[in-house]
């Protein structure tokens, strides 16, 4: 079984910070924080856990 990208809005501050450093631009923000626009164009590259300074976006075995 593959990564799947998890993301835990209770945790999101919405500072944008994942948003900006995506590679594909697949993340976005609203008003309950961070969301993917579109899972199959994930590359699952981790840019995203890396910094986020609250952890809650991250990568799931």
């Amino acid at each position: 079984m593959g990564k799947e990208l998890v993301i835990q809005k209770s945790w999101c501050k919405k500072c944008g910070i994942c948003v900006e450093f995506c590679p594909k631009n697949i993340l976005d923000l609203d008003e309950e924080g961070v969301y993917v626009k579109s899972k199959e164009e994930c590359i699952l590259c981790g840019l995203c856990e890396l910094r986020c300074p609250d952890y809650a976006i991250y990568l799931e075995k």
